[in-house]
């Protein structure tokens, strides 16, 4: 089992400053977001330092997340979305990061069902090839607020693509706030499609409430709606020993010490799965 940092949980920070948190608070690992490690390289910082840096604090990036809107199928927004990828593979080459998170957000939701499936198999098979001549991993996060919104749904969908560097993430918030899947479901799954766990709290959108993740996520581990230590159960009865990560969206908690935030995370999670 490998504990990694994520990126949103000390979001108010830089991916150097990342690093040293992830260290100083008890993890070996960080899923970097791509807005923070364009920022740094944006500015003069460079792989191999961000490399050396990333010796110094024993600390690996074990996500880069996320290639978002992977339903772009127009052909100029599919140009742009594939170029996305390719950039976002050469980091994950770089940073000798095994694993890219993708997800689809609401670029679909207006079309049938089947035409949505067209377009994500074959954006998705086409992602993984790209991907699959560096050993590069893709991991699928289903939205809770799309019509993309299930476990099963992507893992339809992955055994039709026939990618095998193709996998899910298993997000508890989403899952739970999306409302089509259970821990029992995760519980039967396939450990080996599992390449990543987001540890997170919160709540669905009441009815009547806009979907709004800075509304309905702003919770701490056992302050929301989210039977954490069933799904915390689920996975682990899989037999997963890989990556967790605690996902902390929560403007209220962003504005804590950074340290402490990161501590926090470290603390929740290790009491809920040990």
């Amino acid at each position: 089992m490998k504990l990694s940092l994520h990126g949103v949980s000390v979001w108010y920070s830089n991916a150097v400053t990342q690093l040293r948190i992830a260290h100083e608070t008890g993890f070996s690992g960080l899923e970097i977001l791509p807005e923070h490690l364009y920022r740094y390289l944006d500015n003069g910082g460079s792989y191999s330092t961000y490399r050396d840096l990333m010796a110094k604090y024993s600390v690996d990036i074990t996500c880069i997340n996320a290639l978002k809107r992977i339903g772009r199928h127009e052909p100029e927004a599919r140009a742009e979305l594939l170029r996305e990828a390719e950039k976002i593979c050469q980091a994950a080459v770089e940073l000798r990061c095994p694993v890219v998170q993708i997800m689809a957000l609401t670029e679909l939701d207006h079309l049938s069902a089947a035409e949505r499936d067209t377009i994500l198999i074959e954006n998705i098979s086409a992602i993984a090839d790209i991907g699959a001549p560096h050993g590069i991993k893709f991991q699928i996060e289903v939205v809770a607020f799309t019509a993309f919104n299930s476990l099963q749904h992507a893992l339809d969908l992955i055994k039709q693509s026939g990618k095998d560097n193709l996998g899910v993430v298993v997000d508890f918030w989403h899952l739970h706030a999306g409302g089509g899947t259970t821990p029992a479901e995760v519980a039967r799954m396939n450990k080996e499609l599992i390449y990543g766990v987001h540890f997170c709290d919160g709540r669905a959108a009441k009815p009547g409430e806009a979907w709004d993740e800075w509304v309905q996520r702003d919770y701490a581990p056992g302050e929301g709606e989210v039977d954490i230590a069933a799904w915390v159960a689920a996975v682990k009865a899989t037999g997963y020993d890989g990556v967790w990560s605690p996902e902390l969206l929560s403007p209220k908690n962003w504005e804590d010490d950074l340290w402490g935030i990161s501590r926090h995370c470290y603390e929740d999670m290790n009491k809920y799965i040990h």
